[in-house]
């Protein structure tokens, strides 16, 4: 992976900060996470706070390569191994069991654990050095909740201003969040879960599993990135096809400035064409950094044109039908 790495220095006062109970804003391979020690319920806190988050909706712990997953969890099933060993370091969660002694903080209440560990080097320099490798980073994206993650050190100081320290880095090469799996419940005849799709696909997992992970159900641990609206621009957002961005354009007035993220061309002097990517990775990618440079735009309305079917695209779809339910409801 490319990427700029911090200097040994920034990465100490990084690791200090944590230790001393505070936020630091750090990169992973899939956005930029907004970091706090996981064993300390106050530090877990002030993640909420910063990003305005309610306390029920479960953080991400991450580790450092190699770490002993059994001091997080109180079972580390076979399922587990098999994925941990196609995946990790990579952008997958897993859903575990949580130890008893790991605050209910990082999971929301919740008997469970979300696990991850990342392949960024300033992710995985920062674990290293922070409690000299034993200690977990509880965090999800840093930005305000339910609003676009960021990919770049910039998009965390947009949010944020000065307040929170930012390690920076480039190689942020996934654009959205990481795959999650649950494997909590395989004692109850509950197979594993895809509770949230990402760069690691379903087909994959089923390739590692031996069977396809079942989507969610209704008993299903509550998760980072599940509410029905989420990863939000300011700008109203709404997927359609072609034809439906016809309907639309048709109900708009003379003055409507319109941004249309797709592939087909619109001849319409209120649109905007921006050029959607071909393939799912690349658009992945792209696609936090084009909201908000889009929202920069101020335009009235953001419409996207329907992405592709097939699996692959999962996690993209996912993502615009999350950000578009924050304006249809």
């Amino acid at each position: 992976m490319s990427g700029t790495m911090p200097s040994a220095q920034q990465l100490a006062e990084a690791a200090a900060l944590l230790e001393a109970g505070q936020i630091v804003a750090f990169p992973t391979e899939t956005v930029y996470g907004l970091g706090a020690d996981a064993e300390n319920p106050e530090a877990i806190a002030r993640i909420y706070a910063a990003k305005g988050r309610p306390s029920s909706h479960p953080v991400i712990v991450h580790v450092v390569d190699g770490a002993d997953l059994s001091y997080w969890a109180s079972e580390v099933p076979a399922e587990a191994e098999r994925l941990i060993a196609a995946f990790w370091p990579g952008p997958l969660t897993l859903i575990l069991k949580r130890a008893a002694h790991v605050p209910a903080a990082v999971a929301g209440g919740q008997d469970t654990v979300g696990l991850r560990c990342p392949s960024h080097p300033v992710a995985q320099a920062l674990l290293s050095r922070f409690r000299r490798g034993r200690g977990g980073i509880a965090a999800p994206s840093a930005n305000k909740f339910g609003q676009v993650s960021p990919t770049t050190a910039q998009h965390v100081r947009d949010e944020f201003g000065e307040g929170v320290f930012v390690l920076e880095g480039d190689g942020v090469d996934v654009g959205i969040e990481s795959t999650i799996v649950d494997l909590s419940r395989l004692d109850q005849g509950v197979g594993p879960v895809l509770l949230r799709p990402g760069a690691i696909t379903r087909e994959m997992l089923a390739k590692v599993l031996g069977v396809m992970p079942a989507l969610p159900d209704a008993a299903a641990p509550r998760v980072s990135g599940s509410l029905k609206a989420h990863y939000a621009p300011h700008t109203p957002l709404a997927m359609l096809d072609a034809a439906g961005l016809a309907t639309q354009l048709a109900t708009l007035n003379a003055q409507a400035r319109v941004a249309w993220l797709g592939w087909t061309e619109v001849k319409d002097p209120r649109v905007t064409h921006v050029a959607a990517p071909a393939s799912a990775e690349a658009y992945a990618h792209a696609l936090y950094r084009t909201l908000r440079r889009l929202d920069r735009e101020h335009y009235q309305y953001l419409f996207v044109e329907a992405v592709p079917a097939d699996g692959a695209w999962d996690g993209v779809r996912d993502r615009l039908q999350r950000a578009a339910a924050a304006f249809n409801g």
